[in-house]
């Protein structure tokens, strides 16, 4: 039977020790390991390769594509408050939307962006 365990993206960023402190310091990853010009880290299931590619041009300067991860998870309210006091970058503050998840996005310092999402419950979907 097919399960998915976990997800890695993997991401092109100028400055990967730039990149890594955003990713621990503010998002609260953890490094798994390093090896030359890249970084490994984790939020939980959640995977990020970060390779050092200084001469790429950033998500953030090609206006689009710069989306690669929704992350469905429990106790949005906790990671949203959490990463308000560290001063994360916050595109879209959070709201529940009419699909039923609750989401917020964060940016990171290259340009890539993060969403975030709790299920709220069908009713709610439905307008109920």
């Amino acid at each position: 039977m097919f399960e998915v365990k976990a997800t890695q993206h993997v991401l092109a960023v100028n400055n990967v020790d730039e990149s890594e402190r955003c990713f621990l310091d503010k998002l609260g990853f953890s490094v798994r390991f390093r090896v030359d010009g890249w970084s490994f880290l984790s939020l939980g299931s959640f995977h990020i390769m970060l390779g050092h590619c200084p001469d790429e041009i950033s998500a953030e300067a090609t206006n689009e594509h710069s989306y690669f991860a929704y992350v469905n998870c429990v106790g949005i309210d906790d990671i949203y408050g959490d990463y308000r006091k560290r001063g994360v970058d916050i595109f879209q503050t959070i709201s529940n939307k009419p699909w039923g998840l609750r989401e917020f996005g964060v940016v990171t310092p290259d340009g890539h962006r993060i969403m975030f999402g709790e299920d709220i419950g069908k009713s709610f979907a439905r307008g109920l």
